[in-house]
């Protein structure tokens, strides 16, 4: 018994001594859980605020302008446009510049006074049926604070009061489906994974083993190396993401209003972005335990700031900021666009151009560092 607890006394001095003799695993144990609570904190959030409002005001008349100051009052809803034509609305839902449409039908001041109940239309974008809902609640509640204060203002026994009557109507999701919303991002989250961790494990392996020595003095090139080790990468996660997109038509019947085409696109060149980026983690690391730590640091800040769980409107303004650099962010996007509402290449450019240059940069600094650690 003595030299049992002997000997783990020894094993463990030693690996202590191991841990803080390798600068590189001090700054993964210390520094990155400390970063990651800080940020993930204030992103991951639940509460939907500051949700982008359109107007549709036709009858711009004192009742309809004090309805749209409720709207814009209650801190939930910030007022980016208004517009007179229907197709507008459907323009500035399908770009995500606004989530929601108030539409404030033509005579809506007098059909209220005169019969005492008036229609107001919203238009919720039910990509994210958790948010919808939470939405139209938001929504509900300031139309009946908005009904009670006319009734207020009215002489007791007095006929007609006023009743406001909303007629909700949910697109692109119109049954609330979860998981319509949640499997395109999930897809996302699984071709990020195969790409990031095995490129980057794989590769590393070679220097921890000690063969990556023997392969630069090798007349092996290196663009053939890079080339050989990451493209069975490439084609795994093509792989994937076409057993997910079966799974998800037939077992979730997520439907399919875009192209696949558009997203295998798409998916090719994030899988260039992702495997560049596993290149570039297995050059600064030295083992695989290393090249692990960093890519889940990476994994778990990218998946929670990508607007995955929880809508990036509701992230502080820094961490929307910050989700502009999150290559994640843009492909659920893509994906959610192309799925769910249909959008084809002309509606994604914004993000496309993004992960373009992205992919580009990535490459090309992970490609650059190898040469240099070959050397």
């Amino acid at each position: 018994m003595k030299r049992s607890l002997s000997v783990i006394m020894v094993i463990l001095q030693k690996e202590f001594l191991q841990i803080f003799r390798n600068r590189g695993m001090l700054p993964i144990i210390f520094i990155m859980p400390f970063v990651q609570l800080l940020i993930l904190s204030n992103a991951a959030t639940f509460d939907v605020k500051h949700v982008p409002l359109h107007l549709q005001d036709f009858d711009r008349s004192p009742l309809s302008r004090l309805l749209t100051e409720h709207f814009t009052g209650s801190g939930y809803f910030m007022l980016k446009g208004q517009s007179f034509a229907a197709g507008r609305a459907t323009d500035e839902l399908m770009r995500r510049r606004a989530d929601i449409v108030l539409v404030i039908p033509e005579g809506f001041e007098r059909t209220l006074v005169t019969a005492g109940s008036a229609p107001v239309q919203l238009v919720i974008n039910a990509e994210d049926g958790f948010s919808a809902g939470v939405i139209q609640g938001y929504a509900a509640d300031i139309v009946l604070d908005f009904q009670k204060e006319l009734r207020s203002t009215r002489p007791s026994g007095s006929a007609g009061i006023p009743e406001i009557k909303v007629l909700p109507i949910s697109w692109y999701n119109p049954e609330l489906e979860y998981s319509h919303y949640m499997v395109p991002g999930i897809l996302v989250i699984l071709v990020t994974m195969i790409g990031l961790f095995l490129s980057g494990m794989n590769v590393v392996r070679e220097k921890e083993n000690g063969t990556v020595e023997q392969i630069n003095v090798s007349p092996v090139k290196g663009y053939e190396f890079i080339a050989g080790k990451l493209i069975p990468f490439w084609i795994i996660g093509i792989g994937e993401l076409t057993l997910g997109l079966a799974i998800a038509r037939i077992v979730f019947m997520v439907p399919m209003l875009g192209s696949y085409s558009l997203v295998y696109l798409v998916a090719s060149l994030y899988l260039f972005l992702v495997l560049g980026m596993g290149l570039l983690i297995s050059t600064i690391t030295e083992t695989q335990q290393q090249a692990m730590f960093v890519a889940w640091f990476f994994m778990v800040i990218f998946t929670l700031m990508s607007g995955l769980f929880t809508p990036v409107e509701s992230m502080p303004h820094w961490a929307q900021v910050m989700t502009m650099f999150n290559p994640v962010r843009h492909f659920v996007d893509i994906m959610r666009r192309i799925m769910l509402k249909g959008a084809g290449l002309h509606d994604i450019s914004f993000q496309l151009g993004i992960l373009s240059l992205s992919s580009a940069v990535m490459f090309a600094l992970a490609v650059n560092r190898y040469r240099k650690v070959s050397r």
